[in-house]
């Protein structure tokens, strides 16, 4: 199981990086980079190439809808070219509140149009001609549908993987199934592990039963803020006001995806009640209603012995890439931290 860990998209992204390489030091061995509607994932991860030397670098997520395919596969090469050949390319379809709101475009048929766009970007990775007529995506365009002049065209550098990986990030049970399929990875969000298999074990057993061995093992990451001490059971509660967030406020009512999550955990009262509180302006409300068994589930924060524990029971899930955040107020703090768990994984 390899350290992660995940560099917020709300700001102090300059000050993150500068902590980077000791973590990197002390056993990190990926770090992903978000986009919402924020700075775009794109320059960061640009930036972040510079600034270290073996720390792979993943986005968490680039949402479907606001980059054409071959776009998406363009960025990917010259990210893995910047970075000699460190980067995953993490994908994912948002939601219609970002993707109709901020970007004004539709948020249709997510999952058929993510299979097209990594077939299309794998085929621009080998350099092939994109010809491609799929449902959502038609390669050159044809007459009717612009001036019928496009042509075939092929990448014109070579880039350093002909098969970058890619990571979906999924979960609903058609999604989540997808990943396991076509993708090197899948990235769920408040992963659960005493219930990922209830959740989600049918979806990962269905799509890799059809899964090109190719691709190899299926990377499964979750992301977890980490606090190891006998004294750092109160940190638990900064986990409070995210989960109430998306829970609670991530979607309209009826299309909440996290909403659901929760739901599907076995939470059907306490998600109604969180998403009633937060979408009534109640904010502090909707997070003192979040489940204590949910942040403790979703979390590594406590003593030594329960967290090695924790990181068991996430092996057992078949989980491969723990991406964390340290609660520490300084970097030291954060270094031991990841240091600490490495130590547990040994």
């Amino acid at each position: 199981m390899r350290i992660g860990t995940t560099l917020a998209y709300g700001g102090g992204f300059k000050e993150a990086v500068a902590g980077l390489r000791d973590l990197e030091a002390a056993g990190v061995e990926i770090a992903f980079v978000a986009e919402a509607y924020s700075f775009d994932a794109v320059s960061q991860l640009g930036y972040l190439a510079g600034a270290t030397d073996r720390m792979h670098l993943a986005s968490a997520i680039m949402p479907i809808y606001t980059r054409t395919p071959s776009l998406l596969a363009m960025t990917a090469a010259g990210l893995d070219y910047v970075s000699e050949g460190r980067f995953t390319l993490g994908l994912g379809a948002s939601g219609p509140q970002v993707v109709e709101g901020f970007h004004g475009v539709p948020y249709d048929a997510p999952i058929a149009r993510t299979r097209e766009i990594v077939d299309i970007c794998r085929r621009v990775w080998r350099r092939e001609e994109v010809v491609y007529q799929g449902e959502h995506y038609e390669l050159p365009l044809p007459a009717g549908r612009g001036t019928g002049l496009g042509k075939p065209l092929k990448l014109i550098n070579h880039p350093v993987r002909d098969r970058i990986p890619i990571m979906l990030a999924a979960i609903g049970p058609k999604n989540v199934r997808l990943a396991a399929e076509i993708a090197e990875g899948w990235l769920p969000i408040f992963v659960h592990p005493g219930r990922l298999r209830q959740v989600w074990g049918p979806s990962l057993d269905a799509g890799q039963a059809t899964r090109d061995p190719s691709l190899g093992p299926l990377d499964i990451v979750v992301t977890m803020p980490l606090a190891i001490g006998d004294d750092v059971g109160h940190l638990l509660d900064r986990g409070r006001p995210q989960l109430a967030l998306y829970i609670g406020g991530m979607g309209a009512r009826g299309k909440n995806f996290y909403n659901d999550l929760a739901r599907r955990y076995g939470y059907e009262r306490e998600a109604e009640l969180i998403q009633d509180l937060y979408l009534s302006g109640r904010k502090r409300e909707a997070e003192a209603a979040v489940p204590e068994d949910l942040l403790r589930a979703t979390s590594l924060i406590g003593p030594k012995e329960y967290v090695a524990d924790r990181v068991a029971e996430l092996a057992e899930c078949g989980i491969t890439t723990v991406s964390v955040k340290p609660l520490a107020e300084d970097s030291a703090g954060r270094i031991a931290a990841v240091e600490r768990l490495r130590d547990l994984m040994l």
